[in-house]
């Protein structure tokens, strides 16, 4: 059985930047089933201009890469998400970081570890007692 890790946006965008991304391995792992917020897409689309710019990829090889990385992950709708799970990453997350609500949701709904490296966000939830990372 896979393992399944809910993976936050800094990591996709991460493996996007960097063509020898040690994430983009693990993004392409197939003992592992990624799960994120659907909203993810429109997010990596709103900052596609500026990730161009960074990787000097040209758009054919920007899709060449994004798509090998989504084809990995399977994106949830919000609406999915109990009100019990998003009022508990509400609760945990408001003050640290409201952006990181629906991944700490999906991470309790799933009961699966959450890989984010957003360190302010890692300390803030553990000092809430919040410790299933990946």
């Amino acid at each position: 059985m896979k393992k399944i890790i809910i993976i936050d946006t800094n990591l996709i965008f991460s493996s996007l930047l960097s063509p020898a991304s040690h994430i983009r391995e693990i993004l392409l792992d197939d003992t592992f089933t990624f799960y994120a917020p659907n909203y993810i897409i429109a997010e990596i689309f709103k900052h596609q201009k500026k990730m161009l710019k960074y990787t000097k990829l040209n758009d054919v090889e920007f899709f060449k890469y994004f798509n090998g990385i989504i084809e990995n992950i399977k994106f949830i709708p919000l609406d999915f998400i109990s009100i019990q799970s998003r009022q508990i990453a509400y609760d945990l997350c408001y003050d640290i970081d409201p952006k990181d609500i629906p991944f700490v949701a999906l991470s309790i709904e799933l009961k699966s570890p959450l890989w984010t490296g957003d360190g302010k966000l890692k300390r803030g939830l553990t000092a809430k007692g919040f410790s299933n990372f990946h």
